[in-house]
This record gives C-alpha cells, sequence and structure tokens, in this order.
C-alpha cells in the first residue's frame, strides 16, 4: 500500500481486529497428537459446535471437539451479534416459497433459540451482555414500502408480535419500518466461554489447530482423518465448520454462495436509545450497541459483495465509517473487522444428514448472516437427531430438500458466476513484476510468466504464492482490507501467507518462497 492510499481511510484501525475476540481471555487447546475414539466427532468450533458439543456432554456422550484455528474465530467471532428470528425481511418470502406452515416453523425454531439463550444465561448467571431488545428493519427509499407492508402482513397471518412504523429513532430519513419484539443481543464469545467451560467439566476433549480433511464412513464407526495424521474413531460425526469439511458429498460447494459484510466498533458520545436495526436497501446498515465490562461501543455494519469479487474491499469500511459519522456524529472507531457467510438456494440453512444415506454423518451451514439464533437452532436439532429424538423442524431445514422455486433458478445463476470467475482468472493478462510491490500492499503479480500473488510486509519481507485456489483451481483475488487472497467462485479465503482462513479449501496456497 502507498502513502497516498493510506491517507483515504486515516481514520480506520490499521489492521482489523474483532472486538468480541479482543474483549474476551480465551483458554487455549492443544492440538490433536494421537489417534482417539469418541462417540461424536464435532468439527468446528463456532456457537454451533460450541452448543452441540455441550449439550451432548450433558446427555452423558463422549465427544471430541475439533477446530482447524482457534475456537470462535470463525463467523462467530466476526458477527454484530444479533440474536433475533427477523432474518431481514424473510416471511413474506418464505410464505410464497414454501408455504405458511414451514414459515411458521422457521419463525418458532429461531425463537426457541433466543430461549435457550435466555434461559441459560439466566440459570448459569453468564456475563455476555445479554439485552432484551425490539429489533426494526427499515428502508430509507420509497420503492421499499411496499416491502415493508408485505412482511408486516406476513407478521399478521403468521401470528408474528409487531408492529409497522414510520420512523426510527435515528437521523435517518426512514420511509417505513416494521419492528419485531422482544429480539435481543449479546456478547457471543464472552456467552460460548461458559459452554466451552462447562463442557470441559463434563468430560468434553477439544482441540484446536487440528483440521479435519476427510471421514472414511463405516458402520457402527466412521473415521475422521485430520491434517496431521491422526484419526478421530465416533459414532457420529457432525460438520459445524462454517462450510462443511465432507462438501464433495451432497455438492454443498455449488449449492451455497458466500459473502463478505463489514463491522465498525465506535465509541459515541450520545446515548443509545435502545434497539437493534438493520436496513432492507442496497447497501444494508446494521445498527446495535454494546456493553460490556464498563464500556460502551456502538456496532454498525453492513455493505456486502460476493467473497473475491467487487470493488476495494477497504471502500466498504470507508462507507461505513460516513455513514456513521453523518447519522451519530462525532465517532472514534476503535475496531473494524469484517465476515464471511455462506447463503443456501433456497435461504433456508441446510441442517441435518449429509446425505440420505448416511444417518450417522451431519451437517450446520448456510446461516446468511443469522448464526447466532440460527446456531443455536441447529445445535438443538443435531442434538435431538444424534440421540434419536423427534424434532419437528427436520424436515424444514432437511440438506437433502430442493425447491423448485427459488432453487432451480439459483443454482444455475450461482453456478454460471462460478464458471465466469473461473475463466476470467484464467484469461486475465498479469504484467506487474513483485519488486514494484510496496511494503504494506498486496497485489496479483507475473512470476516466471504465471499469475502469482504478491504481499509485501512493513519490513521490507516478501510473500509470493501462487494465486490458483486449492479448492477447484479458480484463481483468487487480493483483498486490501482484510490482507487475504479470495477466491470469487466458492469464497475460499487465505492468509497473505497462503494459509486456509475459511473453506472449501483445505490446503493453503503454494508458495514461492519455500
Amino acid at each position: 500500500m502507498t502513502n497516498d492510499q493510506s491517507l483515504s481511510y486515516a481514520g480506520l484501525p490499521e489492521a482489523p481486529s474483532s472486538y468480541w475476540l479482543e474483549s474476551t481471555e480465551r483458554k487455549q487447546f492443544d492440538s490433536l497428537k494421537e489417534d482417539i475414539e469418541v462417540d461424536v466427532a464435532v468439527v468446528g468450533g463456532g456457537i454451533t459446535g460450541i452448543t452441540l458439543a455441550c449439550l451432548l456432554a450433558e446427555e452423558g456422550k463422549r465427544v471430541a471437539l475439533l477446530e482447524a484455528g482457534r475456537l470462535v474465530t470463525g463467523t462467530t467471532g466476526h458477527t454484530t451479534a444479533k440474536i433475533s428470528a427477523q432474518h431481514d425481511l424473510i416471511y413474506d418470502e418464505l410464505i410464497h416459497h414454501i408455504g405458511e406452515e414451514k414459515a411458521r416453523l422457521y419463525y418458532e425454531a429461531n425463537s426457541e433459540a433466543l430461549a435457550f439463550i435466555r434461559e441459560r444465561v439466566s440459570k448459569h448467571h453468564i456475563e455476555c451482555d445479554l439485552v432484551r431488545e425490539d429489533a426494526y428493519v427499515y428502508t430509507t427509499t420509497v420503492d421499499n414500502i411496499e416491502k415493508i407492508d408485505k412482511e408486516w402482513a406476513a407478521y399478521q397471518q403468521l401470528g408474528i408480535p409487531g408492529e409497522r412504523v414510520e420512523r426510527i429513532p435515528f437521523a435517518i430519513d426512514t420511509k417505513a419500518a416494521i419492528v419485531m419484539r422482544d429480539q435481543a443481543r449479546f456478547h457471543p464469545v464472552a456467552y460460548l466461554q461458559h459452554l466451552l467451560t462447562s463442557f470441559v467439566e463434563r468430560g468434553g476433549i477439544v482441540f484446536e489447530n487440528t483440521t479435519a480433511l476427510s471421514v472414511d464412513h463405516g458402520d457402527p464407526t466412521s473415521i475422521v482423518k485430520t491434517a496431521a495424521g491422526h484419526t478421530v474413531t465416533c459414532r457420529n460425526v457432525v460438520s459445524c465448520s462454517h462450510f462443511p469439511f465432507y462438501s464433495v458429498q451432497g455438492f454443498y460447494f455449488a449449492r451455497m454462495y458466500a459473502e463478505r459484510s463489514y463491522v465498525l466498533a465506535l465509541r459515541m458520545k450520545d446515548e443509545y436509545p435502545g434497539g437493534v436495526y438493520l436496513s432492507c436497501d442496497d447497501p444494508p446498515r446494521s445498527i446495535r450497541e454494546v456493553t460490556y465490562n464498563g464500556e460502551k461501543l456502538l456496532i454498525v455494519g453492513g455493505e456486502k459483495h460476493k467473497t473475491g469479487q467487487g470493488i476495494c474491499t477497504i471502500k466498504h469500511y470507508e462507507a461505513l465509517e460516513q455513514f456513521a459519522r453523518e447519522t451519530f456524529g462525532d465517532l472514534e472507531i476503535a475496531y473494524r473487522w469484517s465476515a464471511q457467510d455462506l447463503t443456501t438456494l433456497d435461504n433456508i440453512p441446510y441442517i441435518g444428514h449429509v446425505t440420505q444415506n448416511d444417518p450417522h454423518a451431519l451437517i450446520a451451514t448456510g446461516y446468511r448472516k443469522w448464526g447466532m439464533s440460527t446456531g443455536t437452532a441447529a445445535a438443538l436439532l443435531l442434538k435431538d437427531m444424534i440421540l434419536g429424538a423427534e424434532n419437528r423442524y427436520e424436515e424444514l431445514y432437511s440438506p437433502s430438500r430442493f425447491y423448485s422455486d427459488p432453487s432451480f433458478r439459483n443454482f444455475l445463476s450461482t453456478n454460471a458466476d462460478v464458471a465466469k470467475h473461473l475463466l476470467a482468472g484464467k484469461l486475465e493478462m498479469v504484467r506487474r513484476h513483485p519488486d514494484t510491490v510496496e511494503p504494506g500492499e498486496g497485489s496479483v503479480v507475473q512470476v516466471n510468466g504465471k499469475r502469482a500473488g504478491a504481499y509485501r510486509e512493513d519490513d521490507g519481507t516478501l510473500h509470493l504464492v501462487d494465486t490458483t485456489c486449492t479448492h477447484m483451481g479458480c484463481e483468487v483475488e487480493w483483498n486490501e482490507g482484510d490482507r487475504t487472497w479470495d477466491c470469487p467462485c466458492h469464497g475460499s479465503r487465505f492468509s497473505f501467507k497462503g494459509e486456509v482462513l475459511d473453506g472449501p479449501a483445505k490446503k493453503p496456497l503454494k508458495s514461492y518462497t519455500e
């Protein structure tokens, strides 16, 4: 990055850092160093994996929790942390696509997840800033008023407590808004630290820096193979790893797409009026407050684009900063970070059996930015499925479902987009030489006549990687805002050194410095 470039966002912290992760002390765990045998292997240390592991341990199951990096450092540690059944404008869409009965089930599943979190926090006196809030979706454009009205009609049809209003309590020219009563927000990492402690106290075992690569399915047991060569033999295996680590089964890489969004945590002088807010405009805006350990911060999120696609990512942070200053006045930016979320073909998560042929391999993925409620709902459903208990949400979330509208249309558009970016990356003409890359800058360059990725650290150290994604061969693009290499096809992300940050890729980018 040149000096001229850095001046354009001088108000932003130099590097991304999540408030949720920075404001809590987190336990560290060793990696798996031997073969083990348990009842259930849970892969993925976010809200779904930790909650599920804790619930199963409480039922007397021997459970191993495996995480490729550090616990809660994925999407869970980079959320806006609203706990709500109000997932943008979703209920009018659900009624039309899957019917009133299943739309109501969707609402009830997420409402029960919120009730579970509240009960858990109350019973165990967890200090995690859990606050009841009304949730708003608003619009600043006349064109979206009809959408708000249709959603309000859906609320009334489904019996959802709420209200149609004209204004929200900010200096925002709101045209219409809808309220869902009695939702919540919290500090997700503080909450999950308590569940993790309970899990370990009940005999649960945790392994960080342990990458699960594949599963050899069998009956009565399956074997999870890790990158270090060790194995976990188990009766049931559950992928809660954001993107399923055994994604070839079920072709999940072709049935979801990845989007990035952006967050600022700001110190403000004025009192916050309460509530959590989301605009249904493009680009969206999210607003909430956090109060934790005596510190109050305003959390402003929004912007969105498919991973590896779009404008220079730092401009999304700048847009949020401009919105925050125009709306709330004098502010100090304390943290900035971004998140990655997966969306399914019909906007309903995939939770359940990976395929209909294997009852002991399960997944949870595709939360579409609503992982706090959906991730908890997933844990509750998966627990019942593993224990053999009936659960009325199983059919709703079944990964094997396929609704002709909109699933088929979205399947075609999603994979046409993949093909376009695969071809564009291969045909791109690159002429820049690595020597021209400045300290703090990343860029696509040419090395020995081939496309490569270069990043130069502030001390002058140059990192060169092969830009061919190790998942399916698309060419990754540089993410300026987060200093990562992102794949525009299926959303894999790599550090500037080539290390895997997000799947579906399992292997790092080849390094030219080795």
